[in-house]
């Protein structure tokens, strides 16, 4: 941080955000995505899940055994886009380059009206 304030460092990107109805679309078109739920197990199956997404609880996101796939576009899901923000910067700053936050989470997800599991 240091660094960038005098012009030293880059200047983290700013996250993508999506909302729900974009992301209905996106999975619509079949365009090729991980939807990566950041959630708990407990949220994921309690509060129901988006249809193929993967659950990968954001306290696990930084293990050593995580292997993710750079050649997708990675969507990020929690409850309510907070810390799937969070997952979002995590993955920028490993190199990942196309992350996008679903913004408002699965409760946004729910309110439209789109199904879940």
């Amino acid at each position: 941080m240091f660094r960038s304030l005098f012009g030293r460092g880059r200047a983290p990107s700013p996250i993508k955000q999506i909302n729900a109805n974009q992301l209905a679309e996106l999975i619509q078109s079949g365009e090729d995505l991980l939807l990566l739920d950041v959630r708990t197990a407990a949220e994921y199956e309690y509060d129901g899940h988006i249809a193929d997404s993967q659950l990968l609880p954001l306290s696990l996101l930084h293990g050593p055994d995580v292997e993710l796939p750079r050649d997708k576009s990675i969507i990020c899901i929690c409850r309510s886009g907070n810390r799937s923000q969070t997952a979002c910067n995590y993955l920028l700053s490993q190199g990942f380059n196309d992350v996008t936050n679903l913004s408002g989470g699965i409760i946004a997800w729910k309110r439209a009206g789109l199904p879940h599991q």
